[in-house]
């Protein structure tokens, strides 16, 4: 267990790799923690100096009172970044984490070399519909809204799994206030005009069978950035690198290879 000190925020993340190797950063998506990545981890190249961490209101990370600005969850990663002395890396960012990624890119272009988009949007929902969502939250707690969520999450047959029903309990053990105040951070972003000014290498990922994300949302998206590609993983929801983890792992080793991260290009 890593707890990063930032002064009025402290966030738990964990290193994994080769200490000075090419960095690579992964962002989780709402309702999860740096968990989301047990599976991917092990099918990336040993050569890469990972970094996973639990966002504001996550994990073991401290919840302060919300609601949180998109620019402070973006704010916190650079600054962990920065404490960490990590440049030049490429950061994998699932629905929240994916929105994350596109304001770092934009406000601090000089830590990033490239983007994975995943299961994300410039904008994902409306305000009402995210505002309703943590009204039934606040009166009715997870049990309310864990069936849908999982169903956006994850395939029938996947929910149905031992490792489904793992998901779901992580998802009704998770600090309410920090979703809330993340879900409402959410509410408030759109980064069409933002993301539209990057240029730098983007991989856009979606699930075939992800509503809360649709392919058509993901793509959008990576299509504002010049010489993005897209990739749709086949029988995944809105969590590809838990149901698909080789598919999805393929994907991006692909991607780092091709711009050079790793290999020795």
């Amino acid at each position: 267990m890593t707890m990063a000190d930032l002064g009025d925020l402290r966030l738990h993340y964990q290193r994994h790799g080769t200490a000075g190797g090419p960095p690579l950063v992964l962002a989780h998506a709402l309702g999860t923690d740096l968990r989301l990545f047990d599976a991917l981890v092990p099918l990336l190249p040993a050569e890469l100096d990972i970094l996973r961490v639990d966002m504001r209101g996550h994990g073991l990370s401290d919840a302060p009172p919300g609601p949180y600005a998109m620019g402070a969850l973006v704010r916190d990663l650079e600054r962990l970044m920065d404490h960490l002395a990590l440049r030049d890396a490429v950061l994998v960012g699932v629905s929240i984490g994916g929105m994350i990624a596109q304001g770092l890119a934009v406000k601090r272009l000089d830590l990033l070399r490239g983007l994975v988009l995943s299961n994300t949007g410039a904008k994902i929902g409306t305000r009402d519909l995210w505002r309703d969502r943590v009204a039934m939250l606040r009166d009715r707690g997870f049990g309310a809204v864990a069936d849908a969520t999982l169903e956006r999450w994850f395939p029938k047959a996947f929910r149905a799994s031992a490792e489904g029903a793992a998901w779901r309990n992580l998802l009704l053990r998770n600090d309410l206030k920090g979703y809330a105040a993340c879900a409402e951070a959410i509410a408030g972003t759109d980064f069409y005009t933002s993301t539209a000014t990057l240029r730098l290498p983007t991989l856009g990922i979606a699930g075939s069978e992800d509503s809360s994300t649709p392919p058509d949302l993901v793509r959008e998206t990576v299509d504002l950035i010049p010489g993005s590609r897209f990739a749709l993983v086949r029988n995944a929801g809105h969590l590809p690198c838990v149901d698909q983890p080789d598919a999805y792992g393929e994907l991006i080793n692909g991607f780092l290879a091709d711009i050079g991260h790793v290999g020795g290009k």
